[in-house]
């Protein structure tokens, strides 16, 4: 007889399938994308040589392609809108090194490329194994967030979408690492502008978008944007269910149904910094949960398989209160830069919206985050989206495709210029 425990991960686990589901398919008439895209799809992907990096980087600057194919993506609607290239191209790791990263391209068929405008888009949570990269989910038809870039398209917008670092064959994802995050999202921008076959303008408007890692990562963007890459003309940043305080989003998945994503994030620190020795912390079975991970670990799996489970169960003492590990997580804390009355980092107008009830997500520390953007003199506009009473993990889920239409409002007008109405 099934126990108590087993229903609710069994109920949860329905969620999010169905969450997952209803996000990429809640335009599927219109979208011609019937099935749904889980990240379970990606488990026939083979091996491929075009994500390992160079021995030796070549010369260039942050941006510059290493290389480039043709991709068709493997669902009809994003075939049908666009031209898509994956490229590798150099980029920025959290200790300020240069490194290879991979990204799609989506370039909207038809009209001028030229003057089209580029959103950045961040990705969310895919997972620790190569088989969970992002450019691959988009060639194989199962990236649950394809229905987002498809909306993009069909405005008549260019796409650059970052893998982030450390996804290829032995896959060293720096997870949740705002330091890199950030640089890979502008320079994914930077090499579509930059890949000759797209066409795309080098003074073409740019935005960023994303939700959960990916709002993160937009935001994180915007903090660089300013000194790592003054000639990009940003209008704007649209940011949902941004984890902007790693700490305290960490310590109320403890135990609970994200827990997964808890030691998902300490393992990617481990692999920004080296000094945090992670490993040495571990016992056996915290090891087996790296290694089966980083060989297969999905979204999916790392709720069905390590949900509800406390970090003690794969430590020997725990690493958060460690000095090292103090400050590596308290450098990736938006919006740390700056202090009231100063000239904010970001500079243009944001977006940011959070999940009232968020599971994955700490919600107190977003609404902390956007009053510190307002202090900073962010010309920041907030709202949330009220999900009492939804399941565990499907309230964090929901408000990306609740706040779409207002998202790619907000995005329009950025790029036509009209003023943003922030109400900090």
């Amino acid at each position: 007889m099934p126990t108590r425990t087993t229903r609710r991960a069994g109920r949860l686990t329905v969620a999010l399938a169905l969450t997952l589901a209803a996000c990429t398919l809640s335009a599927a008439p219109a979208d011609g994308d019937p099935r749904p895209h889980t990240a379970n799809a990606a488990a026939a992907l083979p091996p491929d040589d075009f994500y390992v990096p160079p021995a030796s980087l070549p010369e260039g600057r942050p941006g510059d392609v290493i290389r480039s194919r043709k991709v068709d993506p493997g669902t009809p609607t994003p075939r049908a809108l666009a031209d898509t290239w994956q490229v590798m191209y150099r980029s920025t790791d959290a200790l300020g090194r240069p490194h290879a990263v991979t990204a799609t391209v989506l370039v909207p068929k038809g009209g001028t490329p030229a003057t089209r405008p580029i959103v950045g888009w961040g990705p969310g949570t895919q997972g620790p194994a190569f088989r969970c990269t992002p450019s691959r989910m988009i060639a194989k038809g199962a990236l649950y967030e394809q229905w987002v870039i498809n909306a993009m398209l069909k405005e008549g917008y260019a796409v650059a979408v970052p893998d982030y670092e450390g996804y290829r064959p032995g896959p060293r994802t720096t997870y949740m690492v705002g330091k890199s995050l950030g640089p890979a999202l502008i320079d994914a921008v930077r090499a579509a502008q930059r890949l000759p076959a797209a066409g795309l303008s080098a003074d073409a408007p740019v935005a960023f978008r994303g939700y959960s890692q990916g709002g993160g990562a937009a935001l994180w963007a915007g903090e660089f944007q300013a000194d790592y890459a003054p000639e990009l003309d940003l209008k704007g940043i649209v940011a949902g269910g941004v984890p902007g305080n790693l700490m305290e989003v960490a310590l109320p998945l403890n135990g609970r149904p994200g827990s997964g994503f808890l030691f998902y994030a300490l393992i990617g620190l481990d692999h920004a910094y080296p000094e945090l020795k992670f490993r040495d912390v571990l016992n056996d079975a915290g090891r087996a949960v790296v290694a089966d991970l980083e060989t297969g670990g999905c979204a999916l799996e790392m709720i069905n398989k390590y949900g509800n489970k406390p970090l003690s169960a794969y430590v020997t003492r725990s690493p958060l209160v460690d000095a090292p590990w103090v400050a590596r997580y308290t450098e990736n804390t938006l919006g740390t830069e700056n202090t009231p009355g100063a000239t904010p980092k970001i500079k243009v107008p944001v977006f940011q919206y959070h999940a009232t009830q968020d599971a994955l997500v700490e919600p107190n520390q977003a609404d902390a985050l956007h009053k510190v953007y307002c202090a900073q003199g962010v010309p920041l506009t907030w709202k949330t989206y009220d999900t009492t009473g939804r399941p565990p993990i499907s309230d964090h889920l929901r408000p990306i495709q609740a706040a779409n239409a207002e998202a790619m409002t907000y995005l329009a007008d950025r790029f036509a210029n009209r003023p943003a109405t922030p109400d900090c």
